[in-house]
């Protein structure tokens, strides 16, 4: 199960990248999940169980959160799981919700539904 539930979040995530990114993405931002490296496969799955549980656990009351805050909890969800497996991340890596270009808030958002969806 953890395996389809990080498919499910990466699909998403291309999906999102392909609807909101402004130009041609780069490569790795479309990597097709069996060619993604271990550790993104590791924390797609863990940041869908955690969006799952935050649904499950408010009782679908999620629904009633704006877009910009079901993209933020994904994205702090990500951070988190960026330092867990990468001990000197960069900084744009790790950026607060702020920074993060306007493409990418969209894409978390996305995540955040399309998970609500399936859940």
């Amino acid at each position: 199960m953890e395996n389809e539930d990080g498919r499910i979040f990466r699909e998403a995530w291309i999906a999102g990248v392909r609807r909101n990114f402004p130009g041609e993405p780069k490569p790795g931002y479309i990597t097709p999940w069996d060619e993604t490296p271990d550790w993104e496969r590791e924390s797609a799955a863990a940041v869908f169980g955690q969006v799952r549980d935050f649904v499950t656990v408010s009782g679908g009351m999620t629904a009633r959160l704006s877009r910009e805050q079901k993209g933020r909890f994904v994205a702090l969800c990500w951070i988190a799981q960026i330092h867990k497996h990468i001990p000197d991340p960069k900084p744009s890596y790790v950026a607060d919700w702020a920074a993060l270009p306007e493409w990418q808030k969209e894409t978390d958002a996305d995540i955040f539904e399309e998970i609500e969806r399936v859940v």
